[in-house]
């Protein structure tokens, strides 16, 4: 049997190495245990978590598609142009990977909310936002939205400008450079950066609670449903956490496949 290749790696490496692993995978092996397996189905299926699942599934992929919809351009402008103040604009951008998902929900109801910046005018409109579906699916996009533009603006760089000059040169104008040459090139990193984003939205829960509360089968998500069931219900509370689980898992295997696509 041959012995594993480490190109290099000191073998004491392989010991901090191990006990991170363990760090990760022990909390949910006893996860996993905690599950009431004869009762799985039936605890993931009552009405309150079939509302909660539909409503999650619903609302992040609105969320995803909002993410596609804004983040392209961002990150193009981000990956293709140079001008004063990009890399402050980069790193507003980037805040919600780091800003307490709280705290994003608290910004977004001073932004939106009856009392906000906007409340006004969105209320001349006729229309109402905070503690809505549609302030689900905001507060989904505010925390999501950084990782499309971290995954494409990483493969717009990596894959370099070299192609987009040949079909300018050749008189191919922007628009066709971006819609035939760009976006197929980058094609994976924009799966991978949506598979990221999706996931991400189906596991927000911070900044939903905040701006959105929690009506049943209107803002109420799994990840709320899961809080909710911890004190009233805690094997339901452990299956869905494990259905969470099982999607981050296919979320991941997901983002591997797109990359490993890639040219």
């Amino acid at each position: 049997m041959s012995s594993p290749q480490h190109s290099g790696v000191p073998r004491w490496v392989f010991v901090p190495a191990a006990a991170g692993a363990l760090f990760i995978v022990l909390p949910l092996v006893a996860l996993a245990s905690r599950v009431e397996w004869s009762q799985f189905w039936s605890l993931i299926t009552s009405e309150s978590s079939r509302a909660a699942l539909l409503l999650s599934l619903r609302t992040s992929a609105m969320a995803t598609l909002l993410c596609i919809v804004l983040g392209v351009p961002m990150a193009l402008v981000l990956a293709r142009t140079s001008f004063r103040g990009q890399s402050l604009l980069r790193s507003l951008v980037l805040l919600p990977l780091v800003l307490p998902p709280v705290v994003g929900g608290i910004a977004l109801l001073y932004t939106f909310g009856r009392q906000g910046l906007l409340g006004h005018t969105i209320e001349v409109l006729g229309l109402q936002i905070a503690f809505s579906t549609t302030a689900v699916v905001i507060a989904q996009t505010f925390v999501s939205l950084p990782f499309l533009v971290v995954s494409l603006e990483g493969s717009l760089r990596t894959a370099g400008d070299r192609y987009e000059i040949v079909a300018a040169t050749l008189g191919a104008r922007p628009t066709t450079v971006l819609r035939r040459v760009t976006l197929p090139l980058v094609l994976p990193g924009l799966a991978a950066g949506a598979v990221l984003s999706f996931a991400r939205a189906l596991g927000e829960f911070g900044a939903t609670i905040t701006f959105a509360g929690s009506l049943e089968g209107v803002t109420r998500t799994l990840p709320l449903e899961i809080y909710l069931q911890r004190e009233s219900d805690p094997d339901a509370a452990v299956a869905l956490s494990l259905v969470l689980v099982v999607v981050a898992v296919l979320v991941i295997g997901l983002v591997r496949g797109t990359r490993s696509d890639a040219p």
